[in-house]
């Protein structure tokens, strides 16, 4: 009988812990959701689908390196480090 009894209190425990788990999931799936909202919010604040993040993403990308390229002919040669050494 004793055996039996320290069984269910395992699987009692073992139930205690699997709903402070799915406790703690679902929490964390709340606050990611709410990030998630956050985030789209702010793009479309910027104007940006999230669909066209990666091209978008791209575009500044490109933007900034043209910048710099203009930066670097503006600059004294003399100015620039040498990148041979």
């Amino acid at each position: 009988m004793l055996h039996l009894e320290e069984r269910i209190k395992k699987i009692k425990e073992d139930i205690e812990r699997a709903k402070d788990q799915r406790n703690k999931a679902e929490f964390r799936l709340e606050q990611l959701e709410k990030r998630e909202e956050e985030l789209l919010s702010k793009l479309k604040e910027l104007g940006v689908e999230p669909e066209q993040l990666s091209e978008e993403i791209a575009r500044l990308e490109k933007e900034i390196e043209q910048d710099l390229a203009m930066i670097e002919q503006l600059l004294p040669q003399e100015l620039l480090s040498d990148e041979t050494g």
